[in-house]
């Protein structure tokens, strides 16, 4: 074989999300987000993904006395608020299809609840899709992406309280009714299952807040809302602009046993069920029996609304988006294990495997038995959303970052992507990069974890020029889009790939 061939209709891409980009944190009657809460904190370990994620009552206090952004890294993000247009083309330039990002709820409706929508936000998001559409570039619209209105929070509990599925319904049927005619593919909300791993950041939830309350409860009912949420989306999609597509969207970090040791093997096929868990739930219709014998162990009881059952049902997700990064391991016991991170989460050290800076262990393979997995599974069309890595990159002399290491890892990913396409019958809609520019970390709040395209001249402190850099993997990738449907296969192989700027 001496091409990989795509659909002339792949979707090529790079991704964000509002909370580690944009800033224009208070700027034309935007509210506070949860994401506005969220500070760099260098002393945590990050291995202890609670800690850096979650937040208690007296962190909020602090959060909401203090109006600078100095400290609060997603209240400045990389300026994608003023500079988009300069951002777009940039991307534009790299022969990119598509562009998937996100919506601040806060900048749309300021404390969630209110009952008209903040103009100045929706005309935001209007003129992003227009620019993308004058470079014939589709967007990928996530409607929640760890930032909802810290007024949902203080007021009602976030996604525990059940009118909160009204809040995002009104919010997303104001979006939806006025980007439809640049937005065909909807995500409701980003990895649906993060909830379970880090309830602040993901969907608001604090604990101290439910002093009375079992907290793993509370977590599992605000998740039930999320899903309900979603599917209130799908169906009004569906009913209203039939050629839209709204997809589920999971994080799927790949797990294996630790070893042959059976019970090693039913403690990774345990862990994805629960992975898996939350994409049945939205491409199924059903909780699955499995999570439900799971939350009864527990003592987890989740209140269903009259006609929950029947929405799950008739609203399933036209697609499966999943994020990417890398793979861990587990065992049935694993006291005295070496430990290694993923996407926000813990499992066991891999010794086959290298590691990036950051501990996550990389993994091609994995993922193209990711998406054999998911494609076996469902049958539906998958989405890769979020692929990439984090590094430390410097700026040379030469105004250039010569990031190999992060060409090798994306050279190795796509390669087993093609492979799952053409070798094991897998439709794959598309794949994007995270992420265009450099941004906030999601987990860290750090801006030193570079995971972008494009070098933005800023440090963790928030100080900087906010320039723009071209990294070689932007060359990289601008070369890789230049083939079009039929990629040289010796362009993904390792040793024989040079690289070719412009």
């Amino acid at each position: 074989m001496d091409y990989f061939k795509t659909a002339p209709n792949f979707m090529w891409g790079v991704a964000t999300a509002a909370n580690q980009v944009e800033g224009g944190w208070d700027e034309d009657g935007k509210g506070m987000s949860i994401a506005d809460c969220m500070r760099y904190r260098p002393k945590i370990d990050t291995n202890d993904y609670q800690a850096v994620n979650q937040m208690d009552s007296h962190e909020i206090e602090l959060a909401l006395a203090d109006h600078s952004t100095k400290g609060w890294a997603k209240r400045h993000g990389v300026d994608f608020y003023h500079r988009y247009r300069e951002d777009i083309k940039l991307l534009a330039a790299t022969g990119i299809n598509t562009y998937r990002f996100s919506i601040s709820w806060a900048r749309i409706f300021p404390n969630g609840d209110d009952t008209e929508p903040n103009q100045a936000g929706l005309d935001f998001y209007l003129a992003i899709v227009k620019e993308l559409a004058k470079y014939h570039i589709t967007p990928v619209v996530t409607l929640s992406h760890y930032e909802m209105p810290l007024n949902l929070v203080l007021k009602y509990d976030s996604w525990y309280d059940r009118r909160v599925i009204d809040y995002f319904e009104r919010y997303a049927k104001t979006v939806i009714d006025y980007l439809h005619q640049y937005v065909q593919y909807w995500i409701p909300i980003n990895e649906i299952d993060s909830i379970i791993r880090h309830p602040f950041s993901s969907a608001g939830l604090v604990a101290d807040r439910f002093p009375e309350d079992n907290f793993k409860t509370v977590t599992y009912q605000a998740m039930h809302h999320q899903f309900i949420a979603a599917a209130k989306v799908v169906a009004y999609c569906h009913q209203n602009y039939p050629k839209m597509q709204v997809g589920s969207m999971i994080t799927r970090t790949m797990v294996y046993p630790y070893n042959s040791d059976p019970d090693n093997v039913l403690a990774a096929t345990q862990t994805m069920r629960d992975v898996y868990a939350f994409s049945d739930i939205q491409v199924r219709g059903r909780y699955p029996a499995f999570l439900l014998e799971k939350l009864t162990a527990d003592g987890i009881k989740i209140k269903f609304g009259s006609n929950d059952k029947k929405l799950l049902a008739e609203n399933t997700a036209d697609f499966v988006a999943f994020s990417y990064y890398s793979s861990i391991c587990t065992a049935s016991d694993t006291t005295g294990l070496p430990v290694t991170k993923a996407n926000r989460t813990i499992g066991v050290y891999n010794q086959y495997l290298p590691e990036s800076e950051w501990g996550w262990q990389i993994d091609p393979v994995g993922l193209r038995l990711s998406l054999i997995d998911l494609y076996d599974r469902y049958q539906k069309p998958l989405f890769i959303v979020e692929n990439g890595l984090g590094a430390v990159d410097e700026l040379g002399p030469d105004l250039r970052v010569h990031d190999t290491y992060r060409i090798s890892y994306l050279r190795q990913h796509i390669r087993q992507m093609l492979i799952a396409i053409a070798n094991d019958g897998v439709e794959l809609m598309g794949y994007c990069i995270w992420g265009t520019t450099d941004m906030i970390s999601a987990s860290s709040n750090q801006m030193s974890k570079r995971y972008g395209l494009i070098f933005v001249d800023l440090d963790d402190n928030g100080d900087g020029t906010y320039n723009r850099y071209l990294k070689d993997s932007y060359y990289w990738y601008q070369q890789l889009l230049s083939y079009g449907t039929q990629i040289p296969v010796n362009y993904l192989q390792e040793a024989d790939t040079k690289l070719q700027c412009s």
